[in-house]
């Protein structure tokens, strides 16, 4: 059997042979698809990317029905279990797990990019007091990359390496001095001592002492967090650092813009949104009145269930709830974390949300685990950039290394007038 799609024009009775490829076929066969001569050939409609793949990629596999997520093969739970985020974010930019002594290599890489040129302080020093923390990522990161004026040497591999390891290391000390700066706090700088999770917690919260001693549990969960949020696939971020990348701009730039893409509540903001809607619930009896008027339509939607990929349990969100219970150990129990459990309980129980496969995603617990660690919900959309940041970094790697990409360049169906004779 042919791997190919037989298409048979009606307009023309013509017959065309398309070849199939890894269950995909290329759009631009479609193009010798044509009514006439002067026909421009055929296209697809895709808004949104619904049903088009605009790359091929070996760093992220999903597998929606099923709930699975992988990165390079190695399953999320894995890697969430066994793992630290510095060693997923090697595994993403390289391909390969790193050996013992790759890792203590990477690992100290990053812990000494972690410094900012102190000229940077006036650029954060200079936004106003109430400037929301990802509008200050975005510009700030932007305006990181006009500190190396050969970042844009993206071909040359070394320089490449160069401006990854300090985007991926510096990510967390903009943050923080931001943050600090928004409370009116001084800058902590980085503790070469601490691990990359510590190091952030550092920065973000020291105060008087001499030594800042991160908690293990803390510490450790946001490395999980982190390590679930640094790369899912073609999404709306990763497709702007592909789509900015291909113009071959240099990598802070397109980083800058993959943040504006996260900055978006229907991407980045999710988890905040629940934390709004757990809150107007109020309490774990006004749950069922809540569910009624969601199935209703009367008003209320539940936030942190279903996804665009996943139409079965978030693999994501298993991890999170169990990291959950051990932050809460620690910080005291959320309590909002009992409406969001009662919730889950009759949401998962009700053919309703069942036949509609919506399960918990990633930001159902996430907002609470950072609201327990003391994180203001502005800050949300910034915790996830900072890991995500290495998965962006990967696929604009792939991207400059792939023969098939050029610069991205959509077509459209144009709809306004025909050719027209201005009237004077």
């Amino acid at each position: 059997m042919a791997d190919t799609l037989t298409i048979t024009d009606n307009r023309t009775g013509q017959t065309y042979e398309v070849p199939i490829t890894d269950g995909t076929i290329r759009a631009i066969d479609l193009r010798k698809v044509k009514a006439s001569d002067e026909d421009f050939g055929l296209m697809t409609y895709d808004p949104a990317f619904m049903n088009t793949a605009s790359c091929r990629s070996a760093i992220t596999f999903i597998d929606g029905d099923k709930g699975i997520l992988e990165y390079r093969g190695y399953p999320i739970e894995q890697l969430a279990e066994k793992s630290t985020y510095l060693e997923v974010a090697y595994l993403l930019l390289n391909g390969e797990l790193p050996d013992e002594e790759q890792l203590k290599k990477w690992q100290h890489t990053i812990t000494h990019h972690t410094i900012l040129n102190e000229n940077f302080r006036q650029l954060i020093d200079s936004f106003r007091y109430n400037a929301h923390p990802m509008g200050r990522l975005i510009s700030s990161m932007a305006a990181l990359g006009t500190f190396y004026p050969e970042a844009k040497n993206i071909f040359d591999k070394e320089t490449r390496c160069k401006q990854i390891e300090r985007i991926v290391a510096k990510i967390i000390t903009i943050a923080a001095f931001n943050y600090r700066n928004t409370v009116g706090m001084p800058y902590a700088y980085p503790d070469n001592d601490l691990s990359y999770t510590g190091n952030f917690l550092n920065m973000m919260y020291k105060m008087t002492e001499v030594k800042y001693t991160p908690s293990p549990v803390l510490e450790r969960a946001l490395d999980v967090l982190f390590i679930l949020h640094a790369d899912h696939e073609q999404n709306c971020s990763t497709n702007a650092m592909r789509a900015v990348g291909s113009s071959q701009v240099d990598p802070y730039s397109s980083v800058a813009a993959a943040a504006a893409a996260l900055y978006g509540p229907l991407h980045g903001g999710a988890n905040e949104a629940v934390l709004q809607m757990l809150s107007e619930i109020g309490s774990v009896s006004n749950v069922p009145s809540f569910i009624q008027r969601v199935k209703s339509g009367e008003g209320g939607r539940l936030m942190g269930f279903g996804h665009r990929v996943y139409k079965n349990y978030d693999p994501r969100a298993k991890i999170i709830k169990e990291v959950a219970d051990e932050v809460f150990e620690v910080t005291g129990r959320n309590p909002l974390l009992d409406i969001a459990l009662e919730l889950e309980r009759i949401a998962l129980e009700d053919d309703y949300f069942i036949k509609r496969k919506l399960y918990p995603n990633v930001d159902f617990y996430s907002g609470l685990i950072y609201q327990a660690m003391r994180f203001p919900t502005s800050m949300f959309t910034v915790l996830f950039a900072i890991p995500r940041v290495s998965g962006w970094l990967a696929q604009w790697q792939e991207m400059l290394e792939d023969p098939d990409q050029k610069i991205a360049r959509p077509r459209q169906i144009y709809t306004g007038y025909t050719r027209r004779e201005f009237p004077r």
